[in-house]
């Protein structure tokens, strides 16, 4: 069985405070697009992890996949299965592809032993494997709080628009990004501002881990401006870098940019 597991961005992000865990509470949108890794389970004799497509760094042994199916077989007895990932979302990009990977091996798993696992079991599963790993359970558009795993739904719909999403050759770890913020609380909830006008999101809309990234990489700025002035209605940084997302109203080619980035079109 496989699944296409794909990413998503953030449509505003405000990061309000540390917490005594470690950990940062923040409110964002998480919205999904169509850029996709494609994760499939076979039956094997041993448990094994296999990839191909973009290079994964570290321990292939550590990758969430492998975390994930590990987590579910301390409860229920799952038989062998050679985990295979054909990786294309950009990694170190904001976009959550090891959280979708592992979200939606656990989907697999659950279907294919018929587990019974309802969403939000499957949620506790995946929870503690990454902040934004639950969202893929569901992978509807939402309002995320906490350390952006509680969730409320929102009734949002981009699908008129053309997202386009720009990946430089830049990696941005989440700990470098999140080493300069200063949590505030903002006046205004990302959960109000989402419904106002799209052609407002721009004065109002705000990825606070742009700052300190953006000072250190100001390729990554000078995108997003790019974005702006190949008519971008909306343009933003996803989660902490390094890749930029604009929401156009009609189809646009973006070949200069593409001369040094990656560019996903009809995301």
């Amino acid at each position: 069985m496989l699944a296409f597991a794909n990413a998503k961005i953030n449509l505003g992000l405000q990061v309000t405070s540390k917490r005594e865990d470690g950990y940062h509470d923040l409110q964002t949108i998480f919205y999904p697009v169509g850029i996709k890794d494609v994760v499939e389970i076979t039956d094997a004799t041993e448990t094994s992890f296999v990839s191909s497509g973009l290079a994964i760094p570290g321990d292939q042994a550590n990758n969430l996949c492998i975390k994930a199916f590990n987590t579910l077989r301390k409860d229920y007895k799952i038989p062998d299965q050679t985990i295979s990932l054909l990786k294309n979302i950009p990694i170190g990009a904001g976009l959550g592809g090891g959280s979708s990977d592992a979200a939606f091996l656990v989907k697999l798993v659950n279907d294919k032993f018929k587990l019974g696992l309802s969403p939000s079991a499957m949620e506790d599963y995946v929870r503690p494997l990454g902040a934004d790993c639950a969202f893929f359970i569901e992978n509807k558009p939402v309002y995320a709080k906490g350390k952006g795993d509680e969730f409320s739904p929102l009734e949002i719909d981009l699908s008129s628009y053309e997202i386009i999403v720009v990946k430089p050759d830049v990696h941005v770890s989440t700990a470098e990004a999140y080493r300069g913020i200063i949590p505030t609380v903002p006046r205004t909830s990302v959960k109000e501002l989402i419904h106002l006008p799209l052609e407002e999101w721009k004065n109002h809309l705000v990825n606070d881990f742009e700052k300190t990234v953006f000072e250190k990489y100001p390729s990554i700025e000078a995108l997003k401006t790019q974005l702006y002035n190949h008519g971008a209605i909306f343009a933003l940084m996803s989660g902490s870098g390094s890749s930029v997302f604009g929401i156009f109203d009609e189809k646009v080619r973006l070949t200069e940019i593409e001369k040094h980035c990656q560019v996903f079109y009809g995301c």
